[in-house]
């Protein structure tokens, strides 16, 4: 095919950023209401109610403002076994899974810590999507042989 881009595994380096995810923040402050709506609307004394539900709206903003405003990353893959890059350090252990339209990456920083991003549909465009998921690490499958059908 003439007007088809040549391919090359020397290109398969994928830069992408994460950012906080406003669908995610306005979902927080819609969950929130509704916690507050559903302590009014319970058979709760009114004493009680009315607390709960302003604490529900308090802890649901607060929620939201705080995943608003958590620092963007950038995510550097360059392959199946190539190191996996998080703001220029080198981390270990990163895994990237699916569920539907949300990813989900987890890995370990050089001080050992546990950490994780997801990635909403607002925030990963289907060119980056496609990047990511032709980029990202494979999940290693533990097959043991008495485990396989015959």
């Amino acid at each position: 095919m003439p007007n088809s881009g040549r391919s090359s595994s020397a290109s398969s380096r994928c830069r992408i950023e994460w950012r906080p995810s406003r669908l995610l923040g306005a979902a927080l402050v819609l969950l929130s209401l509704l916690a507050a709506l559903a302590a009014l609307a319970s058979e709760m004394p009114r004493p009680a109610a009315w607390p709960l539900a302003l604490l529900a709206l308090a802890h649901g903003a607060g929620l939201a403002w705080r995943q608003m405003r958590r620092p963007w990353h950038v995510f550097e893959l360059a392959g199946q076994d190539a190191p996996v890059w998080v703001d220029g350090e080198q981390v270990r252990g990163a895994d990237v899974t699916w569920r539907g339209p949300l990813a989900f990456v987890r890995w370990r920083d050089r001080a050992g810590h546990a950490r994780h991003m997801a990635w909403w549909p607002d925030t990963l465009a289907g060119p980056a999507r496609r990047e990511l998921r032709l980029a990202a690490p494979q999940r290693r499958a533990a097959r043991r042989a008495d485990s396989v059908a015959p």
